[in-house]
């Protein structure tokens, strides 16, 4: 994904959680589906998966330095980050928690 395709994405939607990962990181293999599952029971945040191997350039403008590391954004800013370890509660708590903000 090159950096124009991912900004434009980030303004077309008001609520975006950014998905950064590598095709190598095993963590990431078995968080991502339960990630995506979580984003399509609320169904008002677009996801978007970021491989930051083919995506050098949007990793480096978002300073993406591990994975998996999930970036919360809302209309268009970046409004939390979620990196290495935590917890899916929490990353639920934050997902309802900016969805009322904007509802």
């Amino acid at each position: 994904m090159q950096l124009t395709e991912f900004q434009t994405r980030l303004g077309q939607h008001e609520l975006v959680l950014a998905y950064c990962s590598t095709p190598t990181c095993n963590v990431c293999k078995v968080l991502k589906p339960k990630v995506i599952s979580l984003v399509e029971e609320l169904g008002t945040w677009e996801y978007i998966y970021l491989d930051t191997v083919e995506s050098p350039e949007v990793a480096g403008q978002h300073l993406i330095f591990t994975v998996p590391t999930l970036i919360l954004f809302v209309q268009g800013r970046e409004v939390r980050r979620f990196s290495r370890h935590f917890s899916l509660i929490d990353l639920e708590q934050e997902l309802v928690r900016y969805q009322d903000l904007i509802a």
